[in-house]
């Protein structure tokens, strides 16, 4: 019981977190240096999850040729670098992957 209580208490902290910069954008004028940094909050968060699960392998720092995620992780950098498509660069990046582990 008590991990549900602490999902739904998480849960409302992100929504009321969420639904706060919603609700004060039209009544609220952010500072420009502000929303200026705010723009690279999505990139920031996202490398933060993505990085260590592409350099990591099995608890250790693995930036070898032989590090499956990482060679698919740059073609997929590759990918949404030169077509600017999330799906594509989402698609080519797993397939990558999918492909280099089964011919490993």
């Amino acid at each position: 019981m008590t991990l549900w209580i602490v999902m739904l208490i998480g849960g409302l902290l992100t929504y009321l977190t969420r639904l706060s910069f919603i609700a004060l954008t039209g009544k609220f004028q952010f500072p420009a240096w502000l929303q200026r940094s705010l723009r690279f909050v999505p990139p920031a968060v996202l490398s933060a999850i993505i990085i260590p699960e592409i350099l990591a392998h099995s608890g250790t720092l693995d930036v070898t040729l032989r590090n499956d995620r990482l060679i698919a992780g740059i073609i997929a950098a590759v990918v949404g670098w030169k077509t600017r498509s999330m799906l594509l660069t989402i698609v080519v990046g797993m397939a990558s992957l999918l492909i280099l582990q089964v011919i490993r």
